[in-house]
């Protein structure tokens, strides 16, 4: 991920004052004349990720573009987040022009990534870049049934359990020098984990997923606000800053883990950082407007995916209104000329180049979230 955010986050204990605190998105303003003003419907969805794509899928690349300017391929764990957009369309249309997308980008991740080649270190450089790859694989096996993609995913999960694993004190190591253990290793590992044990039967991916869990929860977690830290240096205290993607992956973590398992504590601990989210991290209920021109601007867009499993896997649709009001926000500001949306939900959409990751969250969030009746 982001080799600048990492180093302030992991080495100096600190994080961009932009992405870290709540109070940095504003209230959302009236809408301004000649902007929409409704609630998207499913057409909007259909909408929304056609202008997305059009503006930054590459065809021959079979990837995606990181700015409107279409220069340069976005970064190699966000085509992982992409990926899993392409399905979440085709889950809810099943169209067989998207079924092919779904192979499309894995054949350009292919070529682009050596083959999926997870040991060589010029591709891949953390291991949380790979997770993201592993979770998508393990879901369009899912999807298509393609052993390729589920043999992909399985050499990717043992090779990062192999290097990434504290056997010693637990928890999972974001980066190959291991420096620290971060929310974007533990809490994907645990969903990566639980989609291979769904597929395989493998008792000893249930087994890791426990032991991560735990060790997040007791590492990562506040387990009396709910609120989730990004890091775990060493025997320093959690770094607490709130990062959209990492309640995300908590929240999707103890999902999996519930339906699973049945056991209410870990649905509780999924209602808990969902609240907290809603109530703590959000301004006025909208969610912060992380990325300002970096990777982050993706990180809606994984927590779209999870608050969604919360809602329609564990029947807590108590959070669907603050949801829709977030799609209605962000797509009530789009940039109407392009159809493109942006990453400060309560802001209108500039109209020069801007970039993928900044554009996704919305879209992700219309391709699973019912509108509003």
């Amino acid at each position: 991920m982001n080799k600048l955010y990492y180093f302030f986050s992991c080495v100096l204990f600190i994080a961009f004052a932009s992405c870290s605190k709540a109070t940095d998105t504003p209230a959302p303003a009236p809408a301004k004349p000649g902007l929409p003003n409704g609630k998207f419907t499913l057409q909007d969805a259909a909408t929304a990720y056609k202008s997305f794509n059009d503006f930054f899928y590459n065809p021959s690349a079979k990837l995606y573009y990181s700015t409107t300017k279409r220069d340069n391929l976005a970064a190699i764990w966000t085509q992982a987040i992409y990926w899993d957009m392409a399905m979440h369309v085709y889950d809810r249309t099943k169209d067989a022009a998207q079924l092919k997308l779904i192979t499309d980008i894995y054949e350009g991740g292919a070529k682009q990534y050596d083959n999926y080649n997870w040991n060589n270190t010029q591709t891949w450089f953390i291991y949380d870049d790979m997770m993201w790859w592993i979770i998508s694989l393990a879901r369009a096996y899912e999807i298509t049934h393609n052993d390729a993609y589920l043999q992909k995913a399985i050499s990717g999960f043992s090779h990062v359990w192999a290097g990434s694993y504290d056997p010693v004190d637990g928890g999972m190591f974001w980066d190959f020098k291991h420096t620290g253990k971060n929310s974007c290793i533990n809490y994907p590992t645990v969903i990566a984990a639980m989609r291979l044990y769904k597929i395989t039967k493998d008792e000893a991916y249930l087994t890791k997923a426990k032991a991560v869990y735990g060790w997040a929860r007791a590492n990562l977690f506040d387990a009396a606000k709910g609120r989730v830290a990004d890091n775990k240096i060493g025997n320093n205290k959690p770094g607490f800053q709130d990062y959209t993607y990492n309640y995300g992956t908590c929240i999707g973590a103890a999902v999996m883990l519930y339906k699973t398992t049945n056991d209410k504590s870990y649905l509780a601990d999924a209602k808990l950082a969902a609240d907290y989210t809603m109530n703590s991290v959000s301004t006025n209920g909208i969610l912060p407007a992380e990325g300002d021109w970096n990777e982050q601007g993706v990180l809606k867009a994984i927590f779209a995916q999870y608050i969604m499993s919360l809602v329609n896997d564990a029947g807590q649709t108590q959070y669907l209104p603050w949801i829709q009001k977030n799609i209605n926000a962000g797509w009530n500001h789009r940039d109407v000329k392009r159809g493109l949306t942006y990453r400060n939900y309560a802001a209108v959409c500039p109209s020069g180049d801007i970039q993928s990751y900044e554009a996704s969250s919305i879209v992700a969030f219309m391709q699973l979230c019912p509108p509003e009746k």
